[in-house]
């Protein structure tokens, strides 16, 4: 059975993000404190005025001490998740569940990484665990997407150069959008011919095709729907919220193509379905995608654009996805 929705049941009504990048100078703590500070001044709440907090976290801290240590929170419920890429999406999708039960009336999700205190990095790529019979070999974040860009050359019938114009211009058009982003970690316009002329990392993948090493943190507000006014005029209301998992069977399944994610394309058409969108394109007006390495977006945006893409059963090597849709309405979607 699929979820039952959560459309217009709660709203989003503040909100905090750090700017992104190195921070050597800044801790977890101190960016938790920024992005929390920043999302109760903008609703003109206190941590007291919060009931329950969602806090998510790779590779920056254990437990939900980690997040009350650093707000001081006096006998708070925090609960920490975590979900690889999806982890800052699923500290929302917890929070607004609890407060469209109605276990709470005010709940916020917070997220943080500090990547330069870990030593993790989307460049080098950490490696993914085999299967736990040595089966499977080990193999970079990098070397892993890397599959996607032949793979895809190969199936829509594109020479080596042609797909690397592709996801040059992927991520020549995400640095343009950076420059232009105040809180983006890396705010120049890169040109064409240095992207596509940088050192490679792996396959046809060069340093400008992989995620870079990023501190920050963001949190948000959750109210019910009924009281998102009392709290700002300019509410976000939640329209669905979608999270697939699949076995990650990609790397070992021999049919599967490395042209699409099949998690995805579930995720996106269960949201689509939850917030009563039948044309995505038509009706979208922003996606944002995730884009840890360039073959990874243009991939994404085939298969949200075309939910019924994608064979049920092939799953990606990553075998996870989540999706947030989520606009500025009225509570009835007017």
């Amino acid at each position: 059975m699929s979820s039952h929705g959560i459309r217009d049941r709660v709203a989003i009504v503040g909100m905090g993000c750090t700017p992104f990048g190195e921070h050597w100078t800044k801790s977890a703590e101190d960016l938790l404190v920024d992005a929390v500070g920043a999302a109760t001044t903008s609703a003109g709440l206190t941590l007291d005025d919060i009931d329950a907090f969602w806090f998510g976290t790779q590779a920056s801290g254990v437990s939900g001490l980690t997040l009350s240590q650093a707000l001081r929170l006096p006998c708070k419920p925090v609960t920490r998740v975590e979900n690889m890429c999806a982890t800052g999406s699923e500290a929302l999708r917890n929070a607004c569940y609890a407060v469209a039960s109605g276990a709470y009336e005010v709940a916020m999700a917070v997220g943080v990484e500090k990547l330069k205190d870990s030593g993790m990095s989307g460049l080098s790529g950490t490696a993914i665990p085999g299967a736990g019979d040595d089966s499977r070999g080990e193999i970079t974040a990098p070397a892993n997407f890397s599959l996607l860009a032949p793979a895809y050359a190969a199936k829509y019938g594109l020479s080596d150069e042609e797909m690397k114009d592709v996801i040059t211009r992927i991520a020549w058009k995400n640095h343009v959008n950076g420059a232009r982003n105040p809180r983006a970690q890396f705010r120049k316009e890169v040109p064409l011919e240095r992207i596509r002329s940088a050192p490679i990392v792996a396959g046809m993948l060069g340093v400008f095709d992989c995620s870079g090493v990023s501190d920050g943190s963001a949190a948000a507000i959750v109210v019910r729907a009924e009281d998102a006014y009392r709290y700002t005029d300019k509410p976000v209301f939640v329209k669905a919220l979608s999270f697939v998992a699949g076995p990650a069977d990609g790397l070992s399944d021999p049919e599967y193509d490395f042209t699409t994610f099949p998690e995805v394309v579930a995720s996106a058409r269960e949201a689509y379905r939850q917030a009563g969108v039948t044309d995505p394109r038509a009706e979208l007006a922003l996606a944002e995608v995730h884009d840890c390495f360039t073959p990874t977006e243009l991939v994404l945006m085939e298969d949200w654009a075309s939910p019924s893409a994608g064979r049920p059963g092939r799953t990606s090597p990553a075998g996870r996805s989540t999706w947030t849709a989520r606009c500025r309405s009225t509570p009835t979607g007017d």
